[in-house]
Parts: structure tokens; sequence; C-alpha cells
């Protein structure tokens, strides 16, 4: 998904983070208000808090709760659920057995019917579920009981326990509302941690601990997610004291390193960085431009003097680092390759040093969203780079309405990833049967060899033949880049230092209140 806003229900991985909001919160947010409240400056909020629409997927949740979540190392471990699930043989049946007494924040208990409502109503093709062709390998999900859910599959898919970490709603509430747009996504009731408070859209949301909760009340009784889209703007908050913690670009997070005050945690990620590069757009989708770019682009300067080092150059969309990660395929810069292959697809060099073919110049334009530095930095060293080689890119700010739309023909600076099995991130990303629906599969990018890796990847048990299909896939993208990848970019935070249990997950590219040190905000401890 784009690091912008989470702006459609795919997006909202993230559990409070998503569509960039462009005010700054009252100064009903100071900081330091009580010892148990803390004040956290995002660049982003979500369209939507319903799962249903896809709030939540990913885990993490302050509100809901799934079957199960992630530890700090990512492993499974058991949430809604009493334990991991019992898997049948042939990998076609997975079988949970909720935990005893748990409730919603209304009071009403958890059962069985609402895990089959949560995911029936999310297949349902009339909800608008950009993400559900994650559930895909779902062939039917019953209760068995008052305590007990049972999913069967339509084929082996290894990575599906990971799934359940899918938020629960209340089937009583629910089922009385259209999924779409029912009260549900702005008055939320789960089992979460957290209870919503209120929500001043483009402002903040302000979450109260749930006493009831089944894991226990948290410490940090509340919680205000301050919606600060610039990066500059929230880094001077932070720094006034008007917030405990932010998420910040590296080079504004290392203008705290002397303050004693505050503590700085670095997140590894599969987040990355790249320019889609539309099949619709009559120069980017020629391929000589495509690989001429990819040969063209210097992604370790862009490590160096943009991500300050907190990051590692992107040759695909899975890090170096990654067990998946097709050894081999690490490139450098070759302008001189990037002119030999426009050269021979007939691209002339021409007027100001830009080439044409046929008449048509090697120009077009990359959006990137207002306020966000880091991907501005990014969008002038790519348009540096390819102007080397010939080519022009100009590159233009815009808010994310007026990116969406254009997005079909013109170019994006974009951001992905997600961690845990490669089918997460890239079946979206990359499979041709997704072009074009909303954020999926942005560059439109069409390529038979992919979608078969993809497909393989995705309906195979055997990590052999899982391995094998995508290590293809990613030999594919060297060949037909439809995005170019420039750089993974690890995640920073700088937060007051009062509170411990702090820790940091491997994170996707979603991240505000889902990731970062308050990933696990039900488990902190004040200072003595």
């Amino acid at each position: 998904m784009t690091a912008r806003r989470i702006r459609t229900a795919a997006a909202t991985a993230a559990i409070l983070t998503g569509v960039a909001a462009c005010s700054a919160p009252g100064n009903s947010t100071s900081s330091g208000a009580a010892a148990d409240s803390v004040v956290i400056g995002v660049a982003s909020e979500p369209d939507t808090l319903s799962p249903l629409l896809g709030y939540g997927k990913d885990g993490n949740s302050k509100i809901f709760d799934g079957l199960l979540a992630r530890d700090t190392d990512l492993k499974l471990k058991p949430a809604l659920a009493k334990a991991l699930p019992e898997v049948a043989a042939d990998g076609l049946t997975y079988t949970y057995v909720l935990r005893e007494g748990v409730k919603f924040s209304d009071g009403e208990p958890l059962t069985s019917a609402d895990v089959v409502y949560t995911y029936d109503t999310i297949l349902d093709a009339k909800t608008n579920n950009t993400s559900r062709s994650e559930l895909d390998a779902i062939k039917d999900v019953r209760a068995d009981g008052d305590d007990k859910v049972v999913f069967t599959l339509k084929y082996p898919y290894a990575p599906f326990a990971g799934r359940t970490v899918l938020p629960i709603v209340p089937e009583h509430i629910a089922k009385r509302q259209d999924p779409n747009t029912g009260s549900l996504s702005t008055e939320p009731v789960g089992t979460g941690p957290y209870l919503l408070a209120s929500w001043s859209k483009g402002e903040k949301l302000t979450f109260k601990a749930n006493p009831h909760h089944w894991g226990g009340a948290p410490k940090a009784k509340t919680v205000t997610m301050a919606i600060i889209a610039d990066d500059n703007v929230r880094a001077t908050r932070l720094r006034s004291g008007d917030l405990d913690g932010a998420v910040l670009p590296p080079n504004l997070a290392a203008t705290f390193k002397s303050d004693s005050a505050k503590k700085t945690y670095d997140a590894k990620t599969y987040d990355f960085r790249t320019v889609t590069l539309p099949q619709e757009n009559k120069v980017t989708s020629d391929r000589a431009i495509r690989q001429a770019l990819d040969a063209a682009v210097d992604r370790q300067a862009m490590v160096n003097k943009i991500l300050d080092g907190a990051g590692y150059p992107a040759y695909g969309p899975l890090p170096v680092d990654d067990p998946w990660f097709a050894k081999g395929i690490e490139r450098q810069q070759d302008l001189a390759k990037a002119k030999q292959i426009l050269d021979r697809a007939g691209w002339k060099t021409g007027d100001g040093g830009i080439r044409a073919q046929n008449g048509r110049r090697a120009s077009f334009t990359l959006l990137y969203p207002s306020g966000d530095k880091v991907r501005q930095d990014h969008a002038l060293a790519y348009a540096s780079d390819a102007k080397k080689a010939g080519i022009e890119v100009k590159v233009e700010s815009a808010t994310w309405e007026v990116i969406e739309p254009r997005m079909k023909s013109d170019a994006v600076l974009a951001g992905f990833g997600s961690n845990g099995d490669p089918d997460y991130g890239l079946y979206t990303l990359l499979h041709s049967s997704l072009a074009g629906d909303g954020f999926n599969n942005m560059a439109r990018y069409d390529d038979s060899v992919v979608d078969k890796a993809l497909d393989t990847g995705r309906r195979s048990s055997d990590q052999a033949i899982r391995r094998s299909a995508y290590d293809r896939l990613q030999r594919e993208l060297v060949k037909n880049p439809g995005y170019t990848f420039l750089t993974h970019i690890d995640h920073v935070y700088v937060l007051a230092d009062r509170w411990t249990g702090l820790t940091t997950q491997v994170e996707p590219h979603e991240h505000g209140f889902a990731s970062g040190p308050w990933w696990n905000l039900e488990a902190w401890q004040p200072k003595k």
C-alpha cells in the first residue's frame, strides 16, 4: 500500500495510520497533562475504524483483537483464541477454540458467531473491502458451538494462520448496519485494550484504556494520536513538549540524540519506496524506458544522503536480508547500460539532452504526497538520475485526493511492504487481476510469469516450490520492471523516556500507532 494516508480499506492495515491529514491538533493535546497519558504524533489518520472495511487487518489494533496476534519477533500467539489453531493433515481445515470470558466494550460476550460474521461479511462482494483477495483461500467459515470456529480452505495456503490476526467485530451491532456506511466506522465496539473516546477528523484521535480487557487494564490510561502531516512540524511539536513521541524521518530524529529526556527507537522494516510506472502512459509503458530507469538510479546514494544510512538499497519488493530474497539480483547504478538500452530502442538524444522516439519525448510526471520530505527527496534524486540517461521526470507534489485519479497515467513515488510471508505484500502489488483496484497494483503491472509465480506461491504448501516461485518472480521483475524500486527504509521513532517495556517489531509499510515502540502500548509500565 502506499505510504500515504491509508486511503482505501486495503491500506488500513495500520492500526491508527493512513490518510494524510493536513492540520495539527489543537492545544488540548498538550502532553504532560497526566503521568498516565501519552500524546503521539503521526503523519496520517484512517478513513475508517471498521475491520469490515480493512481497518487493522494486519494486527496490533488497539480497539479490536484478532484470533491470533504477533509477539515482538512476529511469532503468532493466541489472542481471542485460547491457543494456536489445530490444523488438519491436508492443510485445509483450521480449528480455533475461543478464549473464555471475553466481552466487547459494550459488555456483550464474544462468541464464535462474531468470528463467522466478521469473515463472511469481509468475503461478501458487496462489502467495500479491497483486501478481500488476501482471504481468497477461505472456502467456508462455520461455528461449532459458541466457542469453536472452523475454517475450511479451497487449497493449502501455507501462511493462513497469519491472516487470522484480523480484528473481530460484534455481530449484534454490525449486522444491524450497512457494512459500507454504518456507524462502526466511526463508533467502533471491540474487545481491544482501548476504547475510542473521540475523533476530531484531521486533528486527533483520543483513546481510553479498557478497564475490562481480557489481557488486563493498560497502565497508559489516555492515548492521543495527533495527526500532523508535515515531518518538520511533528519534530517541532515534539521538541516543544507538545508531544510525548513521534515517528520521524531519520535526519530529523537525529536532532534529538543529545536530548537525555528522549529515547530513539529504530525499527527494521519491509517498507520500501518505489516509483510506479503506469502501463497506460506511453512513455513509462515502454520496457526500454523502464529498464533504463532501473539501471540509471543510484540506490546507495539515496540511502546515504536521504535516509542518513537508516535503510538499504531496494532491488525489488523484498529486502536483501529477507530469507526469500533472490540472491544475485543486487545491481549498482550503470548509466552506460541505461544509455545503451535507450539507444537500441530508438530513443535518440534531442533538445536539452532529453531523448525522443518517433516524435515523443522521454518525459513523464512523478507525483509525491505533499508534506512527505523523504518522498520528496527520493523523487528529486530519481529525477536527477533519470536526466543523466536522457529521461525527463517532472516532479510534482499533491494531496492524495489529487494523486488518486491521476495515478492511472502518472508515476507516483509510492510506499509498500508487508512483513511475514511474501504472499502478503507481493500479490496485491503485482498480480494483474488487481490492476487498478484502488491502491492495489498501482502500476497496472501485467506479466504472465509473475502472475504464475504469485499463484504458485499462494497455492502451494511445499516450501521448495514456493521458494522457487518467488525467486523466479524477483528475477522477472529485473527483466520487466513495472516499478523502479529505490530504498527499503527503516522507521525511526523518538519518545519521552518515562515508560518501560518498549520494543519494536520488524514492521510493514504502514506504521504509526500500529508499529513503533507503541505497538504494545497496553504492556507499557511507568518508570518508577
